[in-house]
């Protein structure tokens, strides 16, 4: 019996490999976004990183450095994983198995292409702000290219999706017994990953123009994202009340988290824009009331999945246990969304209406969470691509009946 390993049978969920790397590159440049001074701006840039790190202590300097290096290991393998999954996609579309994976429930997975296409891009985006120099000077002239790279991405996506939707309504053929998960919420989070690209230029932007279709084409996404995720989330929940749930796709239980994390900042560069443009200002109090619900729709979310996954005994069989499914990189997104909305929820929630001083201990046990969430990540990560990625296992043999 020759070795194999997981990866060596394709199925689009792969790409959440490349989506979850993406996923802790921005978690670390939230190190750089709120522990770094960058006046005028929303975002630090290569000038202010630089100017913080030859002024810093060498505390701050080890800071900046693992940022940097978090940032550009995270961009690398989100990219190199992304090119891999391209290209065992493209092969994998001209088999049998492909033709028998678009007649099934399975089919809206396809929307993994497009939610990794768009999370590369805002990767990209922010690896231009840590490590290009002058980059901010013609910025402006880049919000447009990225509107259009997110503009071909969503044509994809609904091209995709709406193949999908086609299929079960004319054809019919929806296993309602196998929608026992949170599973067809993906593309609800696809559509969101790409309004939230398309939001970047409302929160970054000096142009009018430039802002007020962005916070339009951002719109459209935001409420088609919404419309089929509660569409979803109502059918997923009424499946499991009949079926229970699977052991396999338990993970996708807490895909509302990184979602509430999409759309919180969606809508959060949608306010910013709104307020530098169109004088609706969002205060301090109403921002922090906002982040403050959307952390508790994920700790809710993260309760529930929580309890099934330990019941199913998900960890130890296949974290660390002889199984391996492909749908344990879907655990990368639940904890790197957590991470990420945990720092603006208190940055722009807590610290900002002077519930939290800013580097005080109550401060840094409250970052202390989010740190210790995304350590694990990184460690899943890494534990992840060895067991799917890594060297070949022989396979035991199976008894002939």
């Amino acid at each position: 019996m020759s070795p194999t390993r997981p990866s060596d049978t394709y199925t689009p969920m792969y790409f959440l490999a490349s989506l979850g790397a993406g996923g802790l590159s921005v978690s670390f440049f939230m190190w750089l976004m709120f522990w770094l001074p960058h006046p005028g701006r929303t975002v630090p840039i290569f000038e202010d990183i630089a100017a913080a790190f030859q002024s810093g202590t060498p505390l701050k300097q080890a800071m900046i450095a693992a940022a940097m290096a978090g940032i550009a290991l995270f961009v690398v393998l989100n990219l190199k994983s992304l090119l891999w999954n391209l290209s065992h996609f493209v092969a994998w579309k001209r088999t049998e198995a492909y033709e028998k994976f678009t007649k099934t429930n399975a089919q809206s997975q396809l929307m993994a292409l497009p939610l990794a296409l768009a999370m590369s891009v805002n990767g990209l985006f922010i690896a231009g702000l840590v490590f290009v120099p002058g980059l901010w000077t013609v910025v402006e002239y880049l919000f447009p290219v990225a509107l259009s790279a997110f503009v071909l991405i969503a044509v994809l996506a609904f091209r995709s999706y709406g193949a999908f939707i086609a299929r079960i309504k004319v054809e019919g053929g929806f296993n309602h017994a196998a929608n026992n998960s949170f599973g067809q919420i993906l593309p609800a989070f696809a559509f969101a990953m790409i309004g939230v690209g398309m939001a970047a230029p409302a929160a970054m932007s000096t142009n009018a123009a430039v802002v007020g279709l962005s916070i339009v084409a951002s719109t459209f996404l935001l409420v088609t994202s919404v419309l089929i995720a509660g569409i979803a989330l109502v059918l997923g929940i009424r499946s499991m009340l009949d079926h229970g749930t699977n052991a396999e796709t338990a993970p996708t239980l807490m895909i509302l988290i990184p979602l509430m994390t999409i759309l919180g900042i969606l809508m959060m560069r949608q306010n910013h824009g709104l307020g530098t443009q169109f004088e609706a200002h969002t205060s301090d109090a109403e921002t922090f009331l906002f982040l403050a619900k959307v952390v508790s729709v994920q700790l809710v979310f993260a309760l529930f999945g929580w309890l099934i996954l330990s019941r199913h005994q998900y960890g130890k069989r296949f974290i660390w246990g002889r199984e391996t499914s492909v749908m344990s990189y879907a655990l990368v997104c639940p904890g790197v969304g957590f991470t990420v909305l945990w720092q603006f929820f208190v940055h722009k929630g807590l610290v900002a209406v002077h519930l939290v001083d800013k580097f005080s201990a109550v401060y840094w046990a409250l970052i202390a969470v989010a740190l210790l969430v995304q350590a694990a990540m990184v460690a899943l990560v890494f534990t992840l691509n060895r067991r799917h990625f890594g060297s070949p296992r022989a396979v035991a043999a199976v008894p002939a009946e």
